[in-house]
């Protein structure tokens, strides 16, 4: 009966639920599900990690090449990130070129990259004007189930941490690279951005961590991007429902308790996983 009333009336559905300050899962309109994080589980990339929101599962995959820097800033690297959105994580994607919201994530991956200075991309570069490392940051999605944005920034961030890059050297007479891949370092992380998503829902009612139920009913969508020194890296919201400041103090506060949260689980992770090396 509660599965047919859920289809034929999934806004009443919810409503009913929130009537009584719950969800439909069990949780509190403040309350975010279990988070995991698997780190260094892809042995033939140079980092990677495994994220699960729920049932919303992401992985990371990072792939370090090197090329030339361009002339406009010949002493930086790059990092590209992509987000990939496959049919096999939902029956709501389809093959073919990327759709409009793995474009869109893929933006948000890019823009919170470069506003946080997660990685500075002067440090990527090897000899100025000469030799750069590209840094690949591939994310796909294994199953989607709403809050894709959380996720992604929190494979992405497990992953870079995770990542080693070779040591290169550069041949004086003959100007070639020379990598030892026996020798490596880590990236140097400068800041730790994590995205915290809220719904809002008949314009009024804010919860956290939507599903992908919740998303397509909300009547506007929010996330907030903290760093560990509590400073806003990015407000994000597509449209929608406006928000209050008070409502958006709210979510900021929020953010930066779910930023400790997580913070907490990476570097826990990452050292059970450098013990363990």
């Amino acid at each position: 009966m509660a599965a047919g009333y859920k289809t034929a009336e999934p806004l009443e559905y919810h409503r009913s639920f929130l009537k009584e300050n719950c969800r439909p899962d069990g949780r509190e309109l403040s309350e975010f599900r279990t988070t995991t994080l698997n780190i260094g589980s892809i042995s033939t990339a140079d980092g990677s990690a495994l994220v699960k929101v729920g049932s919303t599962t992401v992985m990371c995959g990072i792939k370090v090449e090197l090329a030339n820097p361009t002339v406009e800033a010949p002493h930086k690297g790059y990092i590209v990130p992509n987000v990939d959105l496959p049919p096999l994580c939902s029956s709501r994607f389809r093959p073919g070129p990327p759709g409009e919201q793995a474009q869109a994530a893929s933006q948000f991956m890019a823009d919170i990259i470069e506003s946080s200075e997660v990685i500075q991309t002067e440090d990527l570069c090897i000899e100025k004007g000469k030799l750069c490392w590209v840094v690949y940051c591939d994310l796909m999605c294994l199953d989607y189930d709403g809050n894709l944005l959380d996720a992604c920034i929190i494979a992405l961030l497990a992953a870079l941490k995770n990542t080693q890059l070779p040591e290169v050297t550069i041949n004086t007479e003959t100007c070639a690279p020379a990598v030892n891949f026996e020798k490596r370092s880590g990236l140097r992380i400068h800041k730790h951005p994590i995205s915290t998503s809220f719904c809002i829902f008949d314009d009024s009612i804010l919860f956290v961590d939507p599903t992908v139920d919740e998303e397509m009913l909300s009547t506007a969508q929010l996330t907030v991007v903290m760093d560990e020194d509590d400073r806003l890296c990015s407000v994000h919201k597509p449209g929608g429902t406006s928000l209050s400041a008070e409502k958006l103090q709210e979510c900021i506060s929020r953010a930066t308790t779910r930023h400790r949260e997580i913070r907490k689980l990476i570097d826990k992770v990452a050292q059970s996983v450098k013990a363990a090396a």
